[in-house]
C-alpha cells in the first residue's frame, strides 16, 4: 500500500504529533508499505528518505511552526510517479487543505487524525479568544466531515467529535509506544548527572513547555509539595515558551535549587529520566492523548494528573496513580503525598499495573488497527476508481474539493463573528 502522510509540523520539532507520525511510519514500513511524508521546511533539518519538504515561512508568528507557502506544482513534481492508495492528513488546515485536494485528484480515501484541541491553542493568535475558539471548533469539525474517516486518539475525543457534529466514521486509534524500550533505564546515572540525591523524591514532567500545557498551575502545585518535603525536587524535560515561567515560580518560592531543567531528552537519556522519577505529574487540559503518560507507565512510574480528555483513558485513580477531578493545588499535593507514602508492597503492585496499562498502548497494536482501517477504506473506495478517469473527471473532483474547503472556511468564519452555523459540514467527496 502507498501511504501519503501530510502534516503542518514534523521533525526537527519534538512533540507528541511528530512522534506519532514517526512511529506509525516506522511500523507501516516494517510491514512492507511505502510511506511518503509531506511536511514544511525547517532550519537545520536533516535529509530523510521519502520525506518531501515544501517551502514555508519559518518561525511563523513567533512560534516553532512553519507556514506552508501556496506554490502550485511543487508537491506534484516532488511526488513524481508515486500514486497514493490513501492520504492521511494530520491537520484540518494549511497542508490539511492540500491533503484534501491530493486525495480528490487521485480519487483515494482521505483520513484525518484529530491530534489537537485547536481551540486550546488560540492564545498564539491575535484576536478575541472566545471567537477564535468557535472558529477553530467549526473549522476542524467541518474538515473532519469532508474526510472518509477520522482517527481519534482517545474515546473522549471520539465522543467530543460526535457531539460537535462529525458524522463520518470515527475510529479510536491511539498513538502507540514501544513499551519494551521504556522497561529498563538507569535512573541512578541520570540523577548523578543532574546532581539529584539518590534518596530524593523526584517529581517529574516531560513535554513541550507551553502555556496550553497548564504548566503554571502544575509548577505552583509542585512548589507547595516541595516546600513541605525537604527531600523532594522537580525534574522537567523539554523546551518551550513556558520554560522561564516555571523557573520564576521556583525562584520566587526560594526553591530554585530544587528545580532541574533538563532540556530536550531523547533516546536512552529520555528513558533514564523516567526511571529517575518517583512520580510523573500532568495537568494539561488540551490533550487528545497524553503520550508521555503512556511512556511514564511503561517506565513503571505512577502518575498524578488532573482529569481531562486523553488523560482519563490512561490514569486510573488509586490504581496506577491519582486522577484528580478538579484543578486544585491542595488536592494535587495530597495526590503526590499519597504516592510518596505508599508502603513498598502497595507501590510495587501499582508499578505492575502501570506496565499493564502501557501494554494496551503498544505501537504494534495501534499500527495494525490503522492499517486495517486503511485497507477497509481503500476497498470501499475501489468502486470510485472504476469510473472513467478522464482529465475532466480529475478537474471536477479538484473543483469540488476546493468548493468544500471554501464552504467550510465560510462556516468557521461565521462562527468567528458570532453568527449561527449548521451543525455539520457536507461530506461531498466524488
Amino acid at each position: 500500500m502507498n501511504i501519503l502522510i501530510m502534516t503542518n509540523t514534523y521533525k526537527p520539532l519534538l512533540g507528541g504529533l511528530e512522534k506519532s507520525i514517526e512511529s506509525f511510519t516506522k511500523e507501516y514500513r516494517k510491514h512492507g508499505h511505502r510511506v511518503i511524508i509531506v511536511a514544511p521546511q525547517y532550519p537545520d533539518m536533516q535529509p530523510e528518505e521519502d520525506v518531501i519538504r515544501i517551502p514555508a515561512v519559518e518561525k511563523f508568528n513567533g512560534t516553532d511552526f512553519s507556514l506552508q507557502l501556496p506554490l502550485p506544482g511543487v508537491l506534484q513534481e516532488a511526488l513524481g510517479d508515486f500514486r497514493p492508495d490513501i492520504v492521511h492528513s494530520q491537520h484540518p488546515f494549511l497542508v490539511g487543505d492540500t491533503a484534501l485536494r491530493v486525495a480528490s485528484k487521485y480519487n483515494v480515501p482521505l483520513v484525518f487524525t484529530h491530534h489537537t484541541l485547536y481551540e486550546e491553542n488560540v492564545h498564539y493568535m491575535p484576536g478575541n479568544e472566545e471567537a477564535l475558539k468557535r472558529f477553530m471548533i467549526e473549522l476542524s469539525s467541518g474538515y473532519a466531515n469532508l474526510c472518509d474517516g477520522v482517527f481519534a486518539p482517545s474515546e473522549s475525543i471520539m465522543k467530543m467529535m460526535e457531539e460537535r457534529g462529525v458524522r463520518v466514521p470515527i475510529h479510536v486509534v491511539p498513538t502507540g509506544i514501544y513499551v519494551n524500550n521504556f522497561s529498563r533505564g538507569d535512573g541512578g546515572a541520570f540523577r548523578k548527572k543532574w546532581q539529584i540525591p539518590h534518596d530524593a523524591f523526584v517529581v517529574g514532567h516531560i513535554g513541550r513547555l507551553a502555556p496550553e500545557k497548564n504548566l503554571e498551575f502544575l509548577s505552583q502545585a509542585v512548589v507547595q509539595f516541595v516546600k513541605k518535603h525537604p527531600q523532594a525536587c522537580f525534574l522537567v524535560g523539554g523546551q518551550g515558551p513556558s520554560e522561564q515561567s516555571i523557573q520564576d515560580i521556583f525562584t520566587q518560592a526560594g526553591l530554585s535549587d530544587r528545580l532541574h531543567m533538563a532540556g530536550i531528552l531523547e533516546g536512552k537519556e529520555l528513558v533514564d529520566a523516567y526511571h529517575a522519577m518517583n512520580v510523573f505529574v500532568f495537568a494539561s487540559q488540551s490533550e487528545t492523548q497524553g503520550l508521555v503518560l503512556d511512556e511514564a507507565m511503561a517506565s513503571s512510574v505512577p502518575v498524578v494528573a488532573v482529569d481531562a480528555p486523553g488523560v482519563r483513558e490512561v490514569v486510573l485513580d488509586h490504581v496506577n496513580g491519582c486522577l484528580l477531578a478538579h484543578e486544585n493545588i491542595d488536592d494535587f499535593v495530597s495526590g503526590l503525598e499519597w504516592i510518596q507514602q505508599l508502603p513498598a508492597t502497595k507501590l510495587k503492585n501499582i508499578k505492575t499495573v502501570c506496565r499493564q496499562t502501557a501494554d494496551y498502548f503498544s505501537m504494534n497494536k495501534s499500527a495494525q488497527k490503522a492499517l486495517g482501517i486503511y485497507t477497509s477504506l481503500s476497498i470501499q473506495g475501489f468502486s470510485r476508481k472504476t469510473i472513467e478517469q478522464s482529465y475532466w473527471d480529475s478537474k471536477l473532483r479538484l473543483m469540488q474539493a476546493q468548493w468544500n474547503l471554501v464552504k467550510n472556511l465560510t462556516r468557521a468564519t461565521t462562527a468567528l463573528v458570532g453568527g449561527n452555523t449548521t451543525s455539520e459540514a457536507g461530506h461531498a467527496r466524488f
